[in-house]
């Protein structure tokens, strides 16, 4: 099983990487559910919860969660979604926008801190070599 330390070495990176940015996203006053809710409507025109879960990852319950947080906080409208009545269409408010024009720059400038010590040669390599692992795992490698 060769491949069991690179499996250890891969969730120690995420757990890294979640830390770290869970860190910065925290002094800038929201949850890092709350945050990749904003940065995934951002500089959108909305999208439905659907949409949302599968680009955050979130499951429904704990979407539903956070949307009403946000919504309570006057960041996110929910509404008809006049493309599909059957589901809903959430919008970031002004201040949501505004907020997210103002967070999303300062923590990418944030990652930028860490990821930059590696130099850009040695990311584009293990942007390459993440690029290969998840082809391989992807199921239409596994059929």
């Amino acid at each position: 099983m060769d491949f069991l330390p690179l499996l250890r070495e891969l969730v120690r990176t995420y757990q890294a990487l979640d830390t770290f940015s869970g860190q910065h996203i925290r002094k800038l006053g929201l949850t890092v559910s709350q945050f990749d809710v904003i940065a995934t409507l951002g500089n959108t025109p909305g999208m439905s919860c659907r949409d949302i879960g599968e680009k955050t990852l979130m499951v429904k319950g704990t979407l539903t969660g956070v949307l009403s947080r946000l919504e309570k906080k006057q960041l996110i409208t929910r509404q008809e979604n006049p493309n599909d009545k059957r589901s809903v269409l959430v919008q970031l408010t002004p201040a949501g926008q505004r907020l997210f024009e103002r967070i999303f720059p300062q923590h990418l400038a944030y990652l930028e801190t860490a990821f930059k010590r590696l130099g850009k040669e040695r990311l584009t390599t293990l942007q390459h070599q993440l690029a290969a692992l998840r082809q391989a795992l992807e199921p239409s490698h596994n059929t």
